[in-house]
């Protein structure tokens, strides 16, 4: 397997966003800012200590699961 180069990401984003991605499809197509209460409603507890890594996003841990 070949090293990525700088610019290979970024042209794999284009090409992808040239047939129509579907991922972005679906961020046009839902809001998903409307789910961030109810899910940091679920999330809220008191963390222990603020050693190791931070918390993901409550929306994007969301994407993640549903998608």
């Amino acid at each position: 397997m070949m090293q990525t180069g700088l610019f290979d990401w970024h042209e794999r984003f284009e090409k992808l966003d040239k047939s129509g991605d579907p991922l972005i499809k679906l961020n046009e197509i839902v809001d998903w800012e409307i789910f961030r209460r109810p899910l940091e409603k679920i999330r809220d507890k008191e963390r222990k200590s603020n050693a190791g890594a931070k918390p993901y996003d409550v929306v994007l841990m969301f994407k993640i699961l549903i998608i």
